[in-house]
């Protein structure tokens, strides 16, 4: 089972790019659960996805010999879901339909790939790291950057997050 949630369910082995498809494949998810659960069971379900994934992880790096295995994606969910966390924190705040603050959703993916993509600062610092630790934990920054990023633009665009 910690395949499974590691690679999240084979979409770790998509080529090329398992990254992107991985935070894709993430972003989806988020809109649905943000819809059908609203921001607590968004929120919920980061949590349950952090602590699963990171067990995953762990357990999937016991049977390689790669510090960061490309096919492992979940460390590319729970990043993208941190960089949501404004935007769907504005659906909630401002009782509107997840689509409608679509502009949120993609920068959020695009800052949260760029930073995941090219680690700059803390990010790649996080990513030297070995084990678990560095697979999960640059994805985590890049997604906090990312989420900062999103805030920042909402705020010069409408004046307002």
């Amino acid at each position: 089972m910690s395949t499974e949630i590691a690679t999240i369910f084979g979409i770790g082995y998509l080529r090329p790019a398992p990254g992107t498809w991985g935070s894709l494949f993430a972003l989806i998810l988020a809109i649905l659960l943000l819809e059908s659960f609203g921001i607590i069971g968004f929120a919920l379900s980061l949590l349950f996805a952090s602590v699963f994934g990171w067990w995953a992880t762990r357990e999937y790096l016991k049977q390689t010999t790669s510090k960061d295995p490309s096919e492992v994606v979940i460390d590319e969910l729970i990043g993208l879901w941190i960089a949501v966390l404004p935007t769907a924190w504005a659906v909630f705040h401002y009782n509107v339909s997840s689509l409608d603050l679509w502009p949120g959703w993609t920068s959020s993916f695009f800052f949260f790939r760029i930073f995941d993509i090219y680690k700059p600062s803390l990010i790649g610092w996080a990513d030297r790291k070995n084990g678990t630790l560095g697979v999960m934990l640059d994805d985590i920054f890049a997604g906090i950057a990312a989420a900062i990023c999103t805030i920042i633009l909402a705020i010069f665009y409408h004046g307002i997050y």
